[in-house]
């Protein structure tokens, strides 16, 4: 059995985090469903922005779109969706297999919604109703706004990936919203088969500090934030709150760790799979780190419920002089200002693409 294999059958769902249209063509995203394990996919504006604007495959039905003169965002919805719903087609098995638990792939709306909670609402909605793929996840950022538009998104039916999170209180606060959303649904008697997941961003926060701490404490940063945040997920799932809505009917809304390539040149190419192996929860992880895992990763055990030594971590990180809740918030900010570039930098090749 692979090391891939091993991770997902200690309960761990590995999804892979990209797609460009030649990883579709040439069959290497079924060949991560087949031969990796990998049962699930995932999306951001960088990511297309490269597969994009790095690729002719876009090309014809840029100048088709063009010609019908669709704007550049409605032209990316257009390229973005028509490679997801393939790729939703591929892990719709696993998607049907599982009752909905597994076999996702995810669109982001545009990162400048990201304060725009109404704007953010009715984009979700339009996108999911135009992908017409009941495995697909809408992406909303867990900021303040995007935490409106989850609850309200959630409660509409609408499954909903919740992105740019980095700390525990940021992850408590997503699943605060989704399961408010199920609650509403619950007393209005509605369904509540309504999926979600907590994506918690890892490998930024040991880049952040990387100058800022002593050398044993390198790198130890992104483990320890996902391991207190697996131990407030454990607890909240737990929760009675949680359990009476999963008693009639509902799902638990996974924890995702992602961001999960390593930075660091000197550490293990494989540090934040083998260091986040966890129960009940997904990786999405990079396909070239996807590849070395599965080519010499080592499943050694597996987050502790209770968070593990992150407690001792935190504590050396603070008395180093690193404000762990000011960070938190920074690197919120930062991701989202960088998919925003990311994203203008995307609808302005398409632009060129199309003239």
């Amino acid at each position: 059995m692979s090391d891939t294999a091993d991770l997902a059958a200690a309960g761990q769902s590995l999804w892979v985090d990209n797609i460009t249209r030649e990883l579709l063509d040439t069959g290497v995203i079924q060949q991560f469903a087949d031969e990796f394990s990998v049962t699930g996919l995932t999306s951001n504006p960088s990511i297309f922005d490269k597969a994009i604007t790095d690729s002719t495959s876009y090309d014809a039905q840029i100048k088709s779109l063009a010609k019908e003169g669709v704007v550049a965002e409605e032209c990316f919805f257009e390229l973005a969706i028509d490679d997801l719903r393939r790729a939703a087609d591929i892990f719709r098995p696993v998607h049907d297999s599982t009752n909905g638990l597994d076999g996702w792939v995810s669109l982001e709306v545009s990162p400048e919604l990201a304060d725009d909670a109404p704007n953010t609402i009715a984009a979700a909605k339009k996108l999911h109703a135009q992908a017409g793929k009941k495995n697909l996840f809408i992406k909303i950022p867990g900021t303040p706004a995007g935490l409106v538009a989850i609850e309200e998104t959630i409660a509409a039916g609408v499954p909903v990936n919740v992105t740019l999170l980095f700390s525990t209180e940021h992850y408590l606060a997503a699943a605060d919203a989704y399961t408010k959303g199920l609650e509403r649904r619950l007393a209005a008697g509605q369904d509540l088969n309504v999926c979600s997941v907590a994506s918690l961003f890892i490998s930024r926060w040991d880049v952040a500090v990387a100058k800022e701490v002593p050398g044993d404490l390198k790198d130890k940063l992104g483990i320890a934030i996902g391991a207190d945040a697996y131990a407030a997920y454990r607890t909240f799932i737990a929760s009675e709150r949680v359990q009476k809505l999963v008693a009639a009917g509902a799902p638990i809304q996974r924890l995702l760790f992602a961001s999960t390539g390593t930075k660091d040149p000197d550490a293990s190419d494989t540090l934040y799979i083998q260091g986040l192996a966890a129960p009940e929860t997904i990786n999405t992880m990079p396909d070239g780190t996807l590849r070395a895992f599965h080519d010499h990763g080592v499943v050694t055990g597996v987050l502790a419920a209770d968070g593990g030594d992150s407690a001792e971590v935190f504590a050396a990180i603070t008395d180093a002089g690193v404000d762990l809740d000011a960070l938190a918030a920074r690197l919120q900010d930062e991701g989202k200002t960088s998919f925003v570039s990311a994203w203008k930098e995307l609808l302005d090749s398409i632009e060129q693409k199309a003239k």
